[in-house]
Parts: structure tokens; sequence; C-alpha cells
């Protein structure tokens, strides 16, 4: 019998992968201008929405980090060129992707805290809400709210070299790094 090599994650993995940076995306450039919305309606969603991204994120996260670990990724096939390489590139691979679901469920949390920290009730999709545990606290939200925008500008960063390192893998090293993990479109 023949022994089948997996190269490409699946469809699931696929899915949760490119959703969450779809979310990131969004959830980033809201945080980062939607001061720049008018005040009122128009801002207040946009922080409302940038909340709900950020839930949906979190959400995401405690599904994929359990199927990541259920379902391992397939392993990296060497190159000539990348041979000497993966040595080194698989252990900084893999610390990255930690690094990255870390701050996945980091970032969030940090989020949700500074809600509360502000006095402000979670809004849980328009189907509930959870009250504040904490009295406002404006210097604590002040702070909170540094450290939310600190990992998310680190996790933007990083995803950045990460989308940078599969490019290289693809363009440079000529494997099927990047491949591996776009949609398969049909013939």
């Amino acid at each position: 019998m023949k022994k089948t090599v997996i190269e490409d994650y699946g469809p699931i993995a696929k899915t949760l992968h490119w959703m969450t940076v779809l979310f990131v995306m969004a959830a980033w450039m809201l945080g980062t201008f939607g001061d720049e919305l008018s005040k009122g309606p128009a801002r207040d969603s946009g922080l409302l929405i940038h909340i709900w991204i950020g839930l949906t994120i979190l959400v995401i996260a405690f599904v994929r980090i359990p199927w990541r670990i259920a379902n391992p990724p397939p392993k990296s096939l060497a190159t000539e060129f990348g041979k000497r390489l993966i040595e080194w590139t698989d252990p900084v691979s893999r610390v990255m992707h930690y690094v990255l679901y870390g701050l996945l469920v980091l970032v969030p949390l940090f989020g949700i805290a500074l809600q509360f920290a502000q006095g402000h009730s979670l809004p849980l999709f328009g189907l509930a809400e959870i009250p504040s545990p904490w009295v406002a606290d404006k210097a604590f939200a002040h702070s909170l709210k540094e450290v939310h925008e600190i990992l998310a500008n680190l996790l933007v960063i990083l995803a950045a070299f990460h989308m940078a390192a599969a490019v290289l893998h693809h363009i440079v090293f000529g494997d099927n790094t990047l491949r591996r993990m776009l949609p398969r479109l049909r013939n």
C-alpha cells in the first residue's frame, strides 16, 4: 500500500486561517482609525463593530488552537536550496505560530478588560451584555488601552512578517509553504 503524504492544510484550517486574517485586519483598522469617524453614532457603531470582531477573533482562536493541536500542520518539504534552512526555520516558524496564537487570545482579552475598566458592559453581538465587574477606573483603563494597542500592533507586525516569510519561501526557496495554505481553485 502506498503511503500518502499530505502537503496542504485541510479546508477547515484554511478557512479558520483566512477568517482570522480578515477579522484581525478589520479590527485593527477600526481600532487604529476609529477615532477618525465623526463623534456620535458613527464612532459608537465603529467601536461596537470593533468589539464584536474582537470577540469573533477570540471565538475563532478558541476553535482554531484545539483544531491545530488535534490536526498538526503538514510537514515542510525541503527544497534543494532550503534543506539547510529548514533546520532553523522550522523552530522559528513554530515559535512564531505560538506567539501569533497567544496574541489572538491576549489582544481580545485585554480589549474586554479595557471595556470593563471603563465601566462599560460587554455587548455580545446584540444578544446580551455582560455588565462590568469593576468600577470605572480611568487610570487603569488608560493602562489597559496602551497594552491592548501595543499587543494589537505587535500582532499585525508579526502577521506581516509571517506573510513575508511565506512569500519568501515561495519566491526564493521555491517550496510549497505559501501554496499549501492558499485555497484550492478549480481548474
